[in-house]
């Protein structure tokens, strides 16, 4: 079930130096959110505190607060790792598991959150990769290795892997920097399908990608390098590329810098 991601006063830090600064925003369900942003401005830190992928750098630390519906994702005795049960994230790089068959990619989460007869783990395997629009290209190769995939199937793998768990939202980290245009459309169109049933939001430095997927985007930017990055506007994504509320955003986007 998709839910809804409340941020507000969030700064994420490594070590001393503060990466992000003070970020408030909503991320409503069953909707793609773009954050757009020169590099270095803070849009994978950010993304990756809400699941709590940011602890796992040493010295990681959050000030702020993230609520998934009424769950207080930093709250005490949360373990992060449950929250990541809950918030799945997919990474700018295809990184099937190597030693594992397509299969066993698949099923990897399912086996550590539980135990499942043989057949019930066929039965999510086949919906996962029929759900990440992959299901007919590897039926016949469920077996076989899943690095032996293309670059564009074994991101649609990694992206079978994250919902075969049953997320609440998906992280999307640069998903297809590394592909190329054809597979670039096929992950795409798969996003629109997804957020049906997921909240989704997507870290892109491809303003028209943002521009084609995304119901709301938000920019970010910084002041000066060694400079917290900060939210500078969140809004529909038409508002956002057509008429932002803020110039640096506008310069942005018009290519004067980044």
């Amino acid at each position: 079930m998709a839910k809804r991601i409340d941020v507000s006063g969030l700064s994420a830090y490594y070590g001393s130096f503060r990466a992000i600064e003070d970020i408030s925003m909503t991320v409503e369900p069953r909707s793609v959110t773009a954050f757009i942003g020169p590099s270095g401005c803070g849009k994978s830190t950010f993304l990756r505190t809400l699941n709590r992928m940011h602890e796992v750098t040493p010295g990681g630390r959050v000030d702020g607060k993230v609520m998934l519906d009424d769950e207080n994702l930093y709250g005490a005795g949360v373990d992060p790792v449950a929250v990541r049960r809950e918030v799945g994230m997919v990474f700018q790089r295809p990184n099937p598991f190597p030693t594992m068959s397509v299969y066993d990619n698949v099923a990897a989460g399912l086996r550590l959150n539980g135990s499942y007869k043989k057949s019930e783990l066929s039965d999510v395997v086949e919906k996962s990769l029929k759900g990440a629009n992959l299901w007919n290209e590897v039926k016949d190769r469920l077996n076989k290795p899943g690095s032996g995939l293309s670059g564009g199937q074994q991101q649609r793998l990694c992206i079978a892997r994250a919902i075969a768990v049953e997320p609440n939202v998906l992280l999307m980290d640069e998903p297809c920097s590394a592909l190329d245009p054809i597979s670039t459309l096929a992950i795409e169109d798969l996003i629109g399908e997804l957020k049906e049933r997921f909240t989704i939001v997507i870290v892109t430095h491809n303003m028209q990608q943002a521009a084609r997927v995304s119901d709301r985007t938000a920019f970010f930017n910084l002041a000066a390098v060694g400079q917290p990055g900060k939210l500078i506007e969140i809004d529909d994504t038409e508002r956002i590329f057509s008429n932002p509320s803020v110039q640096a955003t506008e310069d942005y986007i018009s290519g004067r810098f980044g």
